[in-house]
């Protein structure tokens, strides 16, 4: 299997697809008009959160605002546009959200799902998943897996629902694949290589 790294991934001009990392986490997709266009809309923890997911649209040619959920909550939005559509028909059965079957995530679409929904937890780190989409579970433990990171989904109790990467190696890898800490991030919110 080929190694990917952040680097290897960010070398390339950043693309739309992406923002695929947000859909892994609590992000959702919407059509519009037929599929002649679709939006993105994450609720984030934390401002930094939105502010960096905000550039990371803007750096694939993305708008996206800036706003609060109804809950008080950072909330990061599209407009909806036709170079979205693509992306969430791979993510969109219906109007339900559905990991596509080949997906593997790569380097930006890692530190894009970290942003949304990553945190360190006491031997681990947490990849946050859509609490209204249990389906995308599995389906998302097994992508990781292909991208030679095998992680044991958690449920609430243990700070879920969320994926969690064990383990030295494995954190070194999600270090490695997710790049620097991101301008503006609270400190020990990012997987860190010890």
């Amino acid at each position: 299997m080929d190694q990917l790294s952040f680097f290897s991934a960010e070398a390339r001009h950043p693309r739309v697809a992406d923002l695929a990392g947000l859909l892994c986490g609590p992000g959702q997709a919407v059509g519009f008009g037929r599929g002649t266009a679709a939006r993105l809309s994450v609720v984030v923890a934390d401002d930094w959160r939105a502010r960096s997911l905000a550039r990371a649209c803007a750096d694939r040619g993305v708008a996206a605002e800036l706003g609060r959920s109804e809950e008080g909550h950072p909330l990061v939005r599209t407009a909806f546009r036709a170079d979205l559509t693509g992306l969430a028909g791979q993510w969109l059965r219906g109007a339900v959200k559905s990991v596509p079957a080949d997906f593997a995530p790569d380097g930006a679409a890692l530190r894009l799902w970290a942003l949304t929904a990553g945190r360190p937890v006491p031997g681990g780190y947490l990849l946050g998943l859509d609490p209204h989409a249990p389906e995308t579970y599995e389906p998302l433990a097994a992508a990781l897996a292909r991208a030679g990171l095998p992680a044991r989904c958690t449920g609430p109790r243990a700070g879920g629902p969320a994926l969690r990467v064990t383990g030295r190696r494995r954190i070194e890898r999600l270090a490695e694949l997710v790049g620097p800490t991101p301008d503006g991030a609270i400190e020990r919110t990012w997987p860190l290589v010890s």
